[in-house]
């Protein structure tokens, strides 16, 4: 069962439980329990076992168990083991209760470490619920006490109980009647093809199963007990059914377990190496590949949606007119393309690496390697609007290609450069 906040109501409940039982009568093996369950000891005792609990949960934190899934969350076996332990220290109420509950020398007696364990487990059965409770309060901002959950519980595992008997109605024909409230002949009942989820239970069924027991096992059911624990569900089918659409709510709000990211994630890289692959294909063949197709589409139609730019003057007549023109429609000086390109160091190493490039990649690399804000930039480099290099967008129309093309023309300068580097 999930619920909003909750991390122990879930099947792994199980295998948390044994471990702390494991693992705490490991750590009585290693002191002198008389001692520690001595009433004066107090927050000594308590600070005393959950150092020596802790220390022997590492120490079987790499077991089968302890790397088991406690929960669908992603929560191991042994993270839930070792968080109710320290949970434990912030509730001295709870190991106030076990100590009275611990009869003196009761460890020494036949059968006296398992009925230790099952204190033990006692102990961090009620500890859970009061955990998920207050965390289910923070996560809803509805009042919980640590019995709601215990009644959550209770009709989820009664929902699997109708479940069961509904999927084997042949065999069970008179409970699963009696839980309907009419006969059932030889012919499937409808409400049993219906039910797919515990949203699809009816609260009646719930009262009905719970009335059968008896009948059918020989021991009443949990909402015809003497115990005042459900009293509030007794004969209530309005409040049943408000918890049981909760919980199915939530159960079909978390379906997918927090795992659907996992489909996708290698689905982009996988993408765009299959993307380069392909690209790298129709540059090598004799005609170009609709990829390439694609890009001088995608070429023009930015082209067409940059605004005019504006006329050139007399003073930018020694300049190609051409890079005039594109360093206009990004926005830019008309002479940025040859002052940007006197700018560069001539001696500097990634000069001499990079010789081979355009400007655009150039001053692309740099925007990668050292962003785009570096007191080493030259002002010619810089965008007068920003005080910072051009976008790959601006960069991109100064070369008159796609973003992608220049992305990946970037990432091969980048990549020989490193590669330089590590040959020096």
């Amino acid at each position: 069962m999930r619920l909003p906040g909750t991390r122990y109501q879930e099947p792994g409940w199980e295998q948390v439980r044994k471990l702390l039982g494991q693992c705490s009568l490991e750590a009585f093996a290693r002191c002198d329990l008389a001692t520690l369950l001595l009433p004066a000891e107090g927050a000594e005792a308590l600070a005393g076992y959950i150092d020596l609990l802790a220390e022997r949960l590492h120490a079987a934190r790499l077991s089968a168990r302890a790397q088991a899934a406690g929960n669908s969350y992603g929560d191991s076996v042994f993270e839930l083991a070792l968080l109710l332990a320290y949970e434990l220290a912030a509730r001295p109420d709870d190991w106030d209760a076990f100590r009275t509950a611990v009869a003196p020398g009761l460890w020494h007696q036949p059968g006296g470490e398992a009925l230790l364990r099952k204190k033990v487990n006692d102990m961090f059965a009620l500890l859970r619920d009061k955990v998920d409770a207050d965390n289910y309060q923070a996560a809803c901002g509805r009042p919980c006490s640590p019995n709601r959950i215990y009644a959550y519980r209770m009709l989820d595992t009664a929902y699997g109980e109708i479940a069961r008997l509904f999927a084997g109605w042949r065999e069970h024909r008179a409970q699963v009647g009696a839980i309907l409230g009419r006969p059932v002949d030889t012919t499937l009942p409808i409400e049993v093809r219906q039910l797919s989820s515990i949203a699809g239970c009816r609260p009646e069924w719930i009262l009905r199963w719970s009335e059968t027991l008896e009948r059918f096992t020989g021991s009443p059911g949990p909402l015809h007990t003497r115990s005042k624990r459900f009293d509030s569900l007794k004969n209530n089918a309005d409040k049943i059914g408000a918890m049981l659409a909760e919980i199915g709510d939530y159960e079909a709000l978390s379906a997918n377990r927090d795992r659907d990211w996992l489909l996708d994630l290698d689905s982009s890289a996988a993408w765009i190496e299959d993307y380069w692959r392909v690209l790298d294909e129709s540059e090598a063949a004799a005609t170009p590949g609709p990829d390439l197709i694609l890009e001088a589409l995608e070429d023009e139609l930015d082209a067409a949606a940059m605004p005019a730019p504006p006329a050139a003057s007399k003073d930018d007549a020694d300049e190609n007119p051409v890079a005039v023109l594109r360093a206009q429609s990004v926005s830019l000086p008309p002479r940025f393309v040859l002052e940007a390109d006197a700018a560069q160091e001539p001696g500097s190493w990634s000069a001499r690496m990079l010789a081979g490039e355009s400007l655009a990649v150039r001053l692309a690399v740099y925007l990668n390697i050292l962003g785009p804000v570096d007191d080493s930039y030259p002002d010619a480099w810089r965008d007068p609007a920003t005080n910072a290099l051009p976008t790959m967008a601006q960069l991109a129309a100064l070369d008159a290609v796609s973003l992608p093309t220049l992305r990946k023309r970037r990432d091969a300068a980048i990549a020989r450069l490193g590669a330089a580097n590590q040959s020096a």
